[in-house]
């Protein structure tokens, strides 16, 4: 009888370490394409990089995102938009910010107090 009860509790105990590390090997896929994204924002906060560079990394990680099939983080856009309205280029700006709008509504807000803030009402210069 004790080795009936020692055969049962080792089959449970072979059952729950199987379970335990089949749950800790399922991976769960991520839902954005984050790329260097946290690396260009900490480098834009300490002006490590300037803001060309930053375009340029940022520009590649969403032509990466779209190669991998997942969206950009959000925020990644407005951030884009903002390195564009720091280097003058009022179209681009814009672009991003309507894009990181169209894609998350709940900035919706924000992106329209960007774009107040940054484009000059008469000649659509960036400021």
């Amino acid at each position: 009888m004790t080795q009936s009860l020692f055969s049962r509790q080792a089959a449970c105990l072979s059952v729950a370490c199987v379970l335990l590390v089949a749950g800790c090997a399922t991976k769960t896929p991520p839902l954005y394409y984050w790329g260097d994204y946290q690396k260009e924002v900490y480098g834009h906060f300490t002006k490590d990089v300037g803001p060309e560079e930053q375009i340029a990394a940022l520009e590649s990680g969403i032509e990466k995102a779209r190669a991998s099939g997942l969206p950009v983080p959000p925020g990644y856009n407005a951030h884009l938009g903002v390195l564009y309205a720091q280097t003058e280029h009022a179209d681009k700006m814009l672009h991003y910010f309507t894009t990181e709008k169209a894609l998350y509504p709940e900035s919706a807000a924000y992106m329209d107090f960007l774009m107040r803030k940054y484009q000059q009402p008469h000649d659509g210069r960036v400021r």
